[in-house]
């Protein structure tokens, strides 16, 4: 069953979680090269972390253990871009809790510095020279350049991406979209998840076009005991 919910995207770090809580909203898409029209995979993450923890900088600890051991706690607003293929990579774009923007209870509509991101709407820019990635080991991310709008939330997205100065095309019948949320205290590790919306029937060779195949799994901590599990969810055209 695949029932809209669009409370599940609401802001959720509020009591607890605003100390110790990560919020994230997750998009992946096809698109194609707009001269060559070869195929390429994006992803664009919303990823918010501990706001009452703001400092006057975002606060990241992902690379340093002896800050962790110190009780260093992070805390930030990232834009997390990415793309596979020949060419791979992810960019990371770090905010001030200032800069963000984002309802309480009510339909999703976040804002940090020219990004955004809304049930209908996700618009942004994120640019990583060579020269920051050396001097900041701590953001984990490669150089480059990425620019994109696109509307619409199967997933059908509809817009234009732009890496390192190539534009590329996103196409709600052939972007194969995936929308996601997630929220807690800790994370799952290890954490698997395959999604297809691109599936041919191996009986008839036509494609379905209303079909949607995805699974996951992982180690969840449940009262501080990991536990084994699992999730399967298909959606069938009739």
């Amino acid at each position: 069953m695949n029932k809209s919910d669009i409370t599940r995207d609401y802001f959720m770090l509020q009591g607890p979680l605003a100390k110790k809580g990560y919020d994230w909203w997750w998009h992946s898409f096809t698109a194609y090269h707009s001269r060559t029209g070869q195929p390429k995979t994006f992803y664009i993450e919303y990823f918010l972390c501990n706001p009452a923890l703001a400092q006057e900088e975002p606060v990241i600890v992902w690379n340093d253990p002896e800050g962790r051991k110190a009780g260093k706690r992070p805390s930030y607003c990232m834009v997390n871009v990415g793309f596979w293929g020949r060419e791979k990579g992810q960019l990371h774009r770090f905010f001030l809790w200032s800069q963000v923007s984002v309802p309480v209870n009510r339909p999703l509509q976040l804002q940090a510095g020219d990004c955004s991101c809304s049930e209908t709407r996700i618009t942004g820019h994120v640019k990583v020279s060579p020269e920051e990635v050396k001097e900041h080991p701590e953001w984990m991310c490669d150089a480059g350049e990425m620019t994109w709008h696109a509307e619409g939330m199967k997933t059908a997205f509809s817009g234009w991406v732009k890496l390192n100065g190539e534009e590329y095309s996103v196409r709600p019948e052939d972007c194969y979209g995936y929308a996601d949320k997630n929220w807690g205290s800790d994370f799952t590790s290890p954490w698997v998840w395959l999604s297809s919306s691109n599936l041919v029937s191996s009986l008839t060779g036509k494609r379905l076009e209303n079909s949607v195949f995805e699974v996951g799994g992982g180690r969840p901590k449940v009262f501080g005991l990991a536990r084994d599990c699992g999730t399967a969810e298909m959606v069938l055209e009739r």
